[in-house]
Parts: structure tokens; sequence; C-alpha cells
């Protein structure tokens, strides 16, 4: 798990501090008011570690069925930076398209580029899914059974393939 101060900078790449940027989300003192927030203090919650709770509780549940909080704890990848593409909302709907870019655990470098899914209800933003691409931007060939991409440590058909 990594710890932030209020005072560092936010590694969600907006350049503000943790303290008035993500860290009222991931702390629960505050909710997301855009589907781009939400998915800039998620990826926070993967940055740091630990954060299990927080993803799984603005997760959709019918996509986050069988998934558990402590799963989502489990730090496989060190993120090392995040760049949105674009961000829109329509309404109750809206979608993040990001690149976040990561080491494994053997030191190899990598990057997850997604076209999040955002869905509002009773006034809270959930995230949906997503789907994955290459640096291309084609559809990244993820099998059923390889680890899913975002990181969950489950496999893809069990987690953001459903």
């Amino acid at each position: 798990m990594t710890e932030l101060n209020k005072a560092d900078v936010c590694p969600c790449g907006t350049n503000n501090s943790y303290s008035t940027c993500c860290e009222p989300f991931v702390s629960g003192s505050k909710r997301p008011a855009t589907p781009e927030q939400l998915m800039r203090s998620r990826y926070t919650a993967y940055f740091t570690g630990g954060q299990g709770a927080y993803l799984l509780k603005t997760w959709f549940p019918v996509t986050a069925s069988g998934v558990t909080a402590e799963e989502l704890s489990q730090r496989t990848l060190q993120w090392q930076g995040l760049d949105v593409v674009s961000s829109s909302q329509d309404g109750d709907s809206g979608q993040v398209e990001f690149v976040a870019r990561y080491q494994d655990a053997e030191g190899k470098p990598g990057q997850l580029h997604e076209k999040s899914v955002f869905q509002r209800v009773a006034g809270r933003w959930f995230y949906v899914g997503g789907e994955v691409s290459n640096q291309e931007g084609k559809p990244a060939p993820v099998g059923r059974n390889e680890p899913c991409p975002c990181g969950s440590n489950r496999k893809y058909k069990h987690c953001c393939g459903k």
C-alpha cells in the first residue's frame, strides 16, 4: 500500500493536492459529481492499494458480483500515471476514455487503454465496465482465462469480461 499525505500531488494526473482532489472521495467524505471524478478516484484507489472497499462501493453491483474488497485491495501492478483522453456525460450516463501506465511484478512496463462506462443511480455515480483496447485503439485480445487487465486479480471471464 502506498501512503499519500494530504499535501502530496494526487496521482490521478490533475496536479491538485491529494486532499483537494481524490482523498475526499476515497475516504468517503464526499461523492464524485462526474464520471471523470469517479474514474480518477478509482485510479487513485488502485494506485495506493488497500482501497478495495472503495473500489467495490463504486462499482455497479451487477457487474461487480463475485468480486471481493480483499481481491481488489491486492496490488499486483505498480501504477505509473494516468492520462484522460476524453470524458462525456449525458444525463445519468457517462463515458471516460483513459490510458493508465503501469509496471508489472516483473518490472515490465505496460498500459491499460480503456473506454469506461458509468451510470448514475439515485444521484450516485458507479463504474459499470469498459472496453479495453491495445495501443492502436483496437480491442485488446484478452483470453477469458487470462488475468483481467483492470488489475482486479480475477480471471477476465469473472470480471470485466461478463
